[in-house]
């Protein structure tokens, strides 16, 4: 299964750039990772924060590979153990082929993009940077792959 990630944001400072490319070199081949970096829509007093979140999620769509499971993220959605995901990848990887997480803009995602979503998960309770997020869960995402393929990289 393929995995993707779709993040609003460009020119992340080094360090996150460095930290996605140090765990997307680590997937194995049956589980390889892309990162797509969009442009956020830039705010204007003449724009409610609505239409530009429906602007970023016309964009966002246009990455989604056909036939894609979207898995929103949302500091309101379910929050899962490493293990939880692991095993929510491994169901996914049996309906798709391929999995497209979004990662929103300041402002999050679209109302209608995560509703329409085939979940919504939270990584944390705690508001994480962007960039942070974006590491926070290729690292996950690699842990729970390494827990599929019985990997000793996790330990509980």
């Amino acid at each position: 299964m393929r995995l993707k990630l779709i993040a609003l944001g460009q020119n992340q400072p080094g360090w996150v750039m460095d930290g996605v490319s140090e765990y997307a070199k680590r997937f194995p081949s049956e589980w390889p990772f892309e990162l797509a970096e969009l442009k956020p829509e830039k705010r204007a007093a003449n724009r409610s924060t609505e239409m530009v979140l429906a602007t970023e999620a016309e964009r966002i769509r246009t990455q989604i590979p056909r036939q894609a499971l979207t898995i929103a993220l949302d500091e309101r959605g379910e929050q899962l153990t490493t293990r939880a995901l692991s095993e929510r990848l491994s169901l996914w990887s049996r309906e798709a082929p391929c999995a497209t997480f979004l990662i929103g803009s300041a402002d999050g995602l679209d109302a209608a993009l995560k509703s329409g979503a085939h979940a919504q998960i939270g990584l944390s309770r705690l508001t994480l940077p962007h960039g942070l997020a974006r590491i926070f869960l290729i690292e996950q995402l690699y842990r729970a792959v390494t827990l599929l393929s019985g990997h000793p990289y996790h330990r509980d």
